[in-house]
């Protein structure tokens, strides 16, 4: 009985309403997923280039001016937002394409003509 019932709901969820909408929300958080990855990979380069250019600043000049965080970081946030945005939104589009794409559309009448 409880085997049937299970059999039933995954069933329901097979039909091409039920499908498209988790097929939909499934994309939707693979983008939300390659935006957050693509952000945080922007992100760790330019602190790894800064720490680099503060090393270097440090080394040549040891009285003089260092390499300013802000001058490096700010850059790095405005440039990884717009990066991971055009790739998450790249995947959110080409998902939901897909997915209008592949509807199944209602068996036709034959017409009477």
């Amino acid at each position: 009985m409880l085997i049937t019932a299970a059999r039933r709901r995954v069933a329901a969820l097979r039909q091409p309403v039920p499908a498209a909408r988790i097929a939909r929300a499934l994309w939707i958080a693979w983008a939300a997923i390659v935006c957050n990855v693509v952000f945080d990979r922007v992100i760790v380069v330019a602190g790894r280039n800064y720490i680099a250019a503060a090393g270097r600043a440090a080394r040549a000049n040891v009285s003089g001016p260092l390499v300013n965080m802000d001058e490096w970081m700010r850059p790095a946030v405005a440039r990884g937002f717009w990066i991971a945005g055009a790739a998450g939104g790249a995947v959110l589009l080409t998902g939901l394409a897909a997915v209008k794409k592949s509807r199944v559309a209602p068996p036709q009448q034959p017409s009477d003509r």
